[in-house]
């Protein structure tokens, strides 16, 4: 049900999708001051078990970022197979791969999939071990 929000491709879409989240994960927002703590916002109740207000919170902080970042700064990986979603914290704000490695793989990918057969002697014994491996 959340994949559904980091696939949608318009507002409506986005929209439709976290309202559902929120429909099913919120009972009602409310204000809060206890523990001495300054005001901030409850999205179910204390007495919930972990699991409804972890899906409450998830569906209240992701309506809230989609509002501040105008629906556009969340998406699922551009990449054949991964089923990696992602917050999209670029300077553009046009991340298409939940990581470098994703992305490095794809462009590999397509590369090979362009490039005609070439002499096998020039090939690795291990296919991709001449890739270097990044961390996001």
């Amino acid at each position: 049900m959340l994949r559904k929000a980091f696939d949608a491709t318009d507002a409506e879409g986005l929209c439709r999708a976290i309202n559902s989240l929120l429909e099913a994960g919120t009972s009602r927002a409310y204000l809060s001051t206890h523990d001495g703590l300054q005001p901030h916002l409850h999205w179910a109740p204390e007495e919930e078990d972990v699991v409804a207000r972890v899906k409450a919170v998830t569906a209240g902080g992701l309506a809230l970022f989609s509002v501040e970042s105008a629906g556009k700064r969340i998406g699922a990986c551009a990449r054949q197979g991964c089923e990696t979603v992602f917050v999209d914290t670029s300077r553009n704000g046009k991340r298409s791969y939940c990581s470098a490695k994703c992305g490095n793989y794809d462009a590999v990918q397509r590369h090979r999939q362009g490039a005609p057969a070439s002499n096998s002697a020039f090939r690795t014994a291990t296919p991709g071990a001449h890739i270097q491996r990044l961390t996001a």
